[in-house]
């Protein structure tokens, strides 16, 4: 191979194939180039501590997108990717040479000063990579040079992707020079380099000082016959003549960490700028497309839209297919391009097969355009011990990680799913999110979970790091467990950590976190911080019950935290500002919330219902009847914060310990004259927020009251209560809100179903109509599941009811 002043001599030097990285126009004439030049070398951008996994992308279970994953071995947090898709260019070289017998060798600077270079900054890597065609935004005070964008805005383009498509993408190889779009890129970059120098991207003259040293071995080795793909920013660095010397003086003293590299998954949309990957594209599934095509790529392209379209149930027909193509086609000539790009093709199926609207036309961009491909690699992979074990779970589970976001219903009754669960909670104890619990569509009982998972890339790195704390995910999450607890802040720490050992069933770490909660719990005086523990430690001990756990000492901390919060919750409400108000009646919704939990603990973690169990369980069977007396005492007391004694009430009234009437009394006290208007207005808002509203609609003596109060408010204070009223009012549904305003319209207290049915109001009528009430009756019976109850009347469903 010839050139002209090469890295090697005056007449002799490497071939050099300046790329685009991700760019499938560069991959195809990377794969042209190498066929025509047959190298006995081929020397690839990227770490060269990765020269040893380069015969694992031979391997059949090696599917791009991959990534090549570099992280420091005492700081796994630190690491790097370089992401490569089968449209990469230093993909196609790698196959062209493992499929011909070339070596394939690494040239970019070492991982090992990659990633100790700047300790104080963001780990940097590929993602960051400073190359002529990975645009990067600005950067500290320096602006850093957007080749693509330079060269585009110079062709007369707005848009450094049109210009790329239009010049690369849409330009085939045929029976041209294979090496001519190497050249003109060569040209074009070294002109951009003359003006800008480095561009701002500094660290590229200590990377291309390494490649060029790496470039001359190679050709001392294989006599010149040496190919080189990199980005072509770089390409006229390693052409110019540079002293030896000079080279390693810009070496010298680099910081150095050691490193492990191995192949992890990838997916098109962390190939996207979208994802979150500096250096990516804005389609690498359009551009994955136009790679695998191997012909009429438009046609193709309209079909695959309309298959995706057919799934989603709209109705897009063969004729669809032809008109779309037939207008991108045509609007690819009126804005002057060789072939119907991206642009084009899209404008195309918005008007054609989406009938103009952007919604359907998200789902073919986040599908189709964007993708959810995820790559594979092969089981002999280097990999740290708690990434095999973890490969080991997955595959006896059998829940193979997707890159596609899906929801995974689990019944902790079978073993094979209540195994899942108590993986999913030790990744998660872990910092490995791979899944997130959701709401369940179906029974709200604490034997079923649902959980949504969506395996990420940069997961790998989280299980690096999470390697320290152990070699399997059990003893790993055990550990991680007991440093959490011992390194815990605050009560609310800890008490959410035993539910999380509950939840991943760690019994190694649970007598720790118990005795650092025991501990904590003793010495906080804090009746909010008691209040915010005391919630989780019911729910821990529902889901003890549901996995069969001992949560004896559980039980104990939880009945001595609901000691101490009674005695000190109502010293703890007095003298509070409005913030700290609303947050203790938040402290006193969650506390009232676990004691009615902690009496269901022994028969609802079972499937029974709620309240119908032991309700002796803990050996506190009066917990609930001093709660109430602490309710009493809160609503009573003229100290406490008007949100707070609306709040007890509202409690009380619900649990059946104060009635109608004397709720109605309390409230008309309130309400009265005396009462300053916003002490007033704060007492409404904990008495009927939170869904108070469903209240007010059926007690209209209660609507009544809060009607008279408000229209005896004076003009000046109504200002002030208004937007608290607001905030009240506007938590309702809309029904509710709707059924108010008709019922304040024809006045509360009045017979509601007569002057209702008199003013024509929808859905009121002046007596009950039974006929519509039993047409309830079997989907109620359906809803509670009683219809497999044999010997069940109506009168009975109307109790149960």
């Amino acid at each position: 191979m010839t050139g002209t002043e090469g890295v090697g001599g005056p007449g002799v030097g490497p071939l050099l194939l300046g790329v685009r990285h991700h760019g499938p126009g560069s991959a195809r004439a990377v794969r042209a180039a190498l066929a025509a030049a047959r190298p006995r070398v081929v020397l690839i951008e990227g770490p060269p501590e990765a020269d040893a996994l380069i015969p694992l992308a031979a391997e059949e279970d090696m599917r791009p997108p991959v990534a090549l994953l570099a992280h420091a071995v005492d700081e796994p947090g630190r690491s790097a990717f370089w992401p490569l898709a089968e449209f990469s260019p230093e993909w196609v070289a790698i196959r062209w040479a493992l499929e011909h017998g070339v070596p394939a060798r690494f040239i970019d600077l070492p991982a090992a000063h990659t990633l100790a270079w700047g300790r104080e900054d963001k780990p940097t890597g590929e993602e960051q990579e400073e190359s002529p065609t990975d645009p990067e935004t600005p950067s500290g005070p320096d602006i850093r040079v957007d080749p693509l964008a330079v060269l585009a805005e110079t062709a007369g383009y707005d848009d450094p992707e049109r210009w790329w498509e239009d010049v690369v993408e849409h330009r085939g190889v045929g029976d041209r020079d294979p090496f001519a779009p190497f050249t003109a890129l060569e040209e074009a970059m070294g002109a951009l380099r003359e003006t800008y120098g480095v561009g701002g991207h500094d660290r590229d003259l200590v990377r291309e000082a390494y490649m060029r040293l790496q470039v001359r071995a190679a050709q001392r080795e294989f006599e010149d016959c040496v190919a080189v793909v990199c980005g072509a920013w770089h390409v006229p660095a390693l052409r110019q003549r540079a002293a030896v010397a000079a080279d390693r003086a810009l070496l010298k003293g680099l910081p150095k960490v050691k490193a492990e590299l191995t192949w992890v998954p990838w997916t098109h949309r962390r190939l996207s700028r979208a994802g979150g990957y500096g250096a990516g594209i804005d389609s690498p599934g359009w551009y994955g497309h136009l790679f695998a095509a191997p012909d009429r790529p438009v046609e193709r392209w309209m079909t695959k839209v309309a298959g995706l379209l057919r799934e989603e149930d709209r109705i897009v027909s063969p004729a669809h297919v032809i008109e779309a193509v037939r207008l991108a086609e045509t609007l690819a000539v009126m804005r002057g391009r060789p072939l119907p790009g991206l642009g084009e093709t899209t404008d195309a199926v918005r008007a054609v097969m989406c009938e103009g609207s952007d919604v359907p036309l998200s789902l073919v961009r986040d599908r189709l355009v964007v993708g959810d491909v995820l790559g594979e690699v092969p089981p002999g992979a280097p990999a740290v011990p708690l990434q095999r074990d973890l490969d080991r779970q997955q595959r006896r589970l059998r829940i193979k990680p997707e890159a596609l976001e899906r929801e995974l219903e689990l019944d902790l009754r079978k073993e094979t799913d209540a195994a899942r669960s108590r993986l999913l909670h030790r990744l998660r104890l872990l910092g490995v999110e791979w899944g997130e619990p959701v709401a369940s569509r179906g029974s709200t009982g604490t034997f079923r979970e649902t959980w949504r998972l969506r395996w990420e890339p940069e997961l790998a790195v989280r299980v690096a790091e999470a390697g320290v704390w152990g070699t399997t995910v059990l003893a790993a999450a055990n550990a991680k467990a007991e440093a959490d607890a011992v390194a815990a802040q605050g009560l609310s720490d800890v008490t959410a950590l035993a539910e999380h050992c509950l939840l991943a069933e760690l019994p190694d770490a649970l007598p720790v976190v118990m005795r650092v909660l025991a501990d904590r719990a003793a010495l906080d005086t804090d009746v909010g911080h008691l209040a915010q523990a005391l919630p989780a430690l019911v729910r821990s001990l529902r889901y003890g019950d549901v996995r069969g756990t001992d949560t004896g000492a559980l039980t104990e901390v939880a009945a001595g935290l609901a000691e101490r919060i009674f005695v000190g919750l109502p010293p703890a409400c007095t003298a509070l500002d409005a913030d700290a108000a609303d947050e203790m009646r938040r402290h006193v919704d969650a506390v009232h919330g676990a004691v009615a939990l902690l009496g269901e603990v022994g028969g609802a973690g079972r499937g029974e219902v709620p309240g119908h169990g032991d309700a002796t369980a803990l050996g506190h069977g009066d917990l609930r009847r001093r709660w109430r007396a602490v309710l009493r005492t809160l609503s009573a007391r003229d100290t406490v914060p008007g949100v707070i004694r609306g709040r007890a009430v509202r409690l009380l009234l619900d649990g059946g310990e104060l009635g109608p009437d004397e709720a109605a009394q309390l409230m008309g006290l309130v309400l009265s004259p005396g009462t300053p208007p916003a002490d007033a207005a704060a007492w409404i808002e904990g008495f009927v927020g939170g869904g108070g509203g469903l209240l007010l609609v059926h007690d209209e003596r209660l609507l009544a009251l809060v009607d008279a109060w408000l229209a005896g408010v004076s003009a000046e204070a109504f200002t002030d209560v208004l937007p608290l009223l607001r905030r009240t009012f506007s938590a309702y549904e809309p029904g509710v809100r709707r059924t108010l305003g008709e019922l304040v319209r024809r006045g509360p207290g009045k017979q509601a179903g007569a002057v209702a049915a008199a003013v024509g109001i929808s859905g009121f009528g002046a007596e009950v109509d039974a006929g519509r009430a039993d047409a309830v009756v079997p989907v109620l019976r359906l809803m509670l599941g009683l219809d497999d109850m044999v010997g069940n009347s109506d009168n009975e469903l109307v109790g149960v009811a």
